[in-house]
C-alpha cells in the first residue's frame, strides 16, 4: 500500500498503463535502463495504486528477476521476456500487501519461476488479506526466505537483502551495490515513508528501518514501490530528522 510524504498530500502515482500494445520500443507507462555489466532494468508502473513492478535482467546469461508483480503485470512481463528471450528465476516480494504480489500466481504459472519475501509475510502471501483491494488476490506460496544480510545472485544481477519492517513486519529493501541501486519498496519514497497504520505496521520499526537506511551513501538511487525514484541525498533532510527526533514526523 503506498504511503505518505512529508507535506501529507497523497503518494505520487505512476502514468496510467495503456492495454494492448506491444512492442521492444519502451511504453509511455515503463522505463528502461541500460545499467553495468550489460544488465538491463525495465520498470513499469500499473494497477489501481500504481504499483512500480521492476524486471531486472541480464542479456548475457539471459536470466531475469522480477520485483513486486502487481495486478496486471503478468502480460506484460511475459511480453518483455520473450522480447529479449529472457528466463525468470524468481518473483521477489517486498512485502506481503496486495498490490505487490496480486500477480504472483499468474507470473509463476507462466514462468516457473520461485516467490520469494521475508519470512515474517510468508503468510500474507500464502492467504492474503485483500484490504481495499478492488478485485480477489490470488493466493502465492514463496519457496525463497529473503533473510537479513542475504544475497540474490542471477548472472550479473547481485542485490542484498536488507530487513526494513515499518509498513509490515516482513518488508525489506534490496541494495544492488554495483549499481549504486535501493530498491525500496513501500518503506521510503521521494518525500516520504510507506504507511505504518495497517495491520502489522509500527511506527517504532519504521523509525528504526529509516534510521538505517540513513546510513547509506548519497549516492544511491532510490527505486520505490510507488511514485518516483528519488536519491538516499535527496531524502537525507527527512532521514536525518527521523534519526535527530526518534520519531517520525506528524
Amino acid at each position: 500500500m503506498e504511503g505518505r510524504p512529508r507535506d501529507g498530500r497523497s503518494a505520487p502515482r505512476g502514468l496510467r498503463a495503456r492495454d494492448g500494445h506491444d512492442d521492444s520500443r519502451p511504453r509511455r507507462d515503463e522505463y528502461l535502463e541500460a545499467l553495468g555489466a550489460g544488465m538491463e532494468l525495465i520498470q513499469h508502473a500499473t494497477g489501481p495504486l500504481a504499483t512500480n513492478v521492476y524486471l531486472l535482467g541480464d542479456p548475457g546469461t539471459r536470466e531475469a528477476l522480477a520485483i513486486d508483480t502487481a495486478i496486471p503485470s503478468a502480460a506484460w512481463i511475459a511480453e518483455r521476456l520473450a522480447q529479449r528471450d529472457w528466463t525468470l528465476k524468481l518473483i521477489v516480494s517486498t512485502h506481503r500487501h496486495w498490490d505487490h504480489t496480486g500477480d504472483n500466481a499468474a507470473v509463476q504459472a507462466a514462468t516457473g519461476a520461485d516467490i520469494a519475501c521475508h519470512p515474517l509475510d510468508r503468510d500474507g502471501l500464502e492467504h492474503p488479506q485483500p484490504l481495499f483491494a478492488p478485485f480477489p488476490i490470488p493466493p502465492s506460496v514463496p519457496a525463497v526466505d529473503l533473510a537479513e544480510g542475504g544475497v540474490i545472485r542471477f548472472g550479473s544481477i547481485l542485490l542484498q537483502v536488507l530487513h526494513t519492517p515499518g509498513h509490515t513486519e516482513g518488508s525489506v529493501c534490496l541494495v544492488a551495490p554495483d549499481d549504486g541501486m535501493l530498491f525500496s519498496g513501500d518503506t521510503l519514497f521521494a518525500g516520504g515513508w510507506g504507511r505504518v497504520d495497517l495491520p502489522g505496521g509500527s511506527a517504532d520499526a519504521m523509525v528504526t528501518s529509516l534510521s538505517r537506511l540513513a546510513l547509506l551513501d548519497d549516492p544511491l538511487r532510490v527505486l520505490p514501490g510507488h511514485g518516483r525514484p528519488t536519491s538516499i541525498g535527496r531524502e537525507r533532510p527527512l532521514l536525518e530528522l527521523i534519526v535527530r527526533d526518534g520519531r517520525l514526523p506528524a
